[in-house]
């Protein structure tokens, strides 16, 4: 498919920006973007968000995926306000890293400490959260914009969920690091040798990377049964059709800006009910093997993978439904 949809946000992916056709300051939408990600309340200079908008679609632009009104709705599903922070604190703007600080320094160690399952005030957290923040300040390789994380963020997902994706893969790569560790102290019984000679051997990667992407399979086609049929079809025509907000809009008797609020709240509620299924695990069925309870770190993983794997296709899962007519159900706001 080429809808990028595990990260469940109505967007696409990123990459370089050669190719596009049009400046994105130079689209009639700009400055309703400009305004919406709150660029004057840090003092972002218009052309530096400009440029955030192509690094986020520039793939998918390169790619000749996007463009013209596919494009614009691109950008107006996004996370504009999140967008606009993150590229304001990667620009050092004063009042965004202020803000910052204030918001989302208690919910790192928050998020850090779900992850790691102890208390938000441990060290442990504390030191998990606070590494993170030197990375998205860009202090941990040297000073500068250039070694911020948060030139890796796109406005694809909220800034909460992709910082808390980020803790979790920074947990997983230090829980990896201290296993070879103490392999490697283990030489009275020759464990570091054989664990030397499997490596030339073993498959890189993470070993559970097929049941995560199993298990978000699963979790994303019993979201998508559960879903009311308007807003299965919502869904079904913008990522496996491919169609423009106003194009779905038409179809369905919406305005425009009806259907993008509609998909974010179901793209909301699916990413909740995924979550839900993902901790509590599930027995066998439908061909897939029982499904245990997954931390949030794992849970973090699973929508990771899929998003580089696209394990599943939107065409097959939505074949089965049948389309409302546009007056089925009512129009929804």
């Amino acid at each position: 498919m080429s809808k990028d949809i595990p990260d469940l946000s109505p967007a696409k992916r990123s990459g370089s920006a050669s190719g596009t056709a049009r400046p994105v300051a130079a689209s009639p939408r700009f400055s309703a973007l400009l305004a919406r990600a709150e660029a004057a309340r840090w003092g972002l200079a218009a052309e530096k968000f400009a440029l955030a908008l192509e690094r986020s679609a520039a793939r998918r632009v390169a790619a000749g995926e996007l463009s013209g009104e596919k494009l614009d709705d691109y950008f107006a599903a996004l996370h504009l306000e999140d967008l606009g922070l993150a590229t304001a604190c990667l620009e050092s703007c004063e009042a965004a890293w202020e803000h910052f600080v204030a918001e989302y320094r208690p919910y790192l160690r928050a998020a850090a400490a779900a992850v790691l399952r102890r208390p938000s005030s441990s060290a442990e957290a504390c030191e998990l959260a606070d590494t993170l923040f030197a990375e998205l300040h860009g202090l941990t390789d040297g000073p500068g914009r250039e070694r911020s994380l948060f030139r890796y963020f796109h406005g694809r997902s909220s800034l909460k969920t992709w910082l808390r994706a980020v803790l979790a893969q920074r947990h997983i790569n230090a829980l990896r690091a201290h296993q070879r560790l103490d392999s490697l102290d283990d030489t009275e019984s020759g464990a570091a040798a054989k664990m030397a000679s499997a490596a030339t051997t073993a498959p890189s990667g993470d070993p559970h990377r097929p049941r995560y992407t199993a298990s978000f399979v699963r979790a994303l086609e019993s979201a998508l049964a559960a879903l009311e049929p308007r807003d299965a079809e919502r869904l079904r025509l913008y990522y496996a059709e491919e169609q423009t907000l106003a194009e779905i809009g038409k179809r369905l008797g919406e305005h425009e800006s009806s259907v993008s609020r509609n998909l974010e709240r179901i793209r909301l509620a699916l990413r909740r009910s995924m979550e839900t299924s993902l901790r509590s695990g599930c027995v066998a069925a439908d061909g897939f093997a029982a499904a245990p309870p997954l931390s949030e770190a794992q849970i973090a993983l699973c929508f990771e993978y899929a998003a580089a794997d696209a394990p599943f296709d939107l065409e097959k899962l939505f074949r089965e439904r049948r389309p409302p007519s546009p007056a089925a159900g009512g129009a929804k706001t």
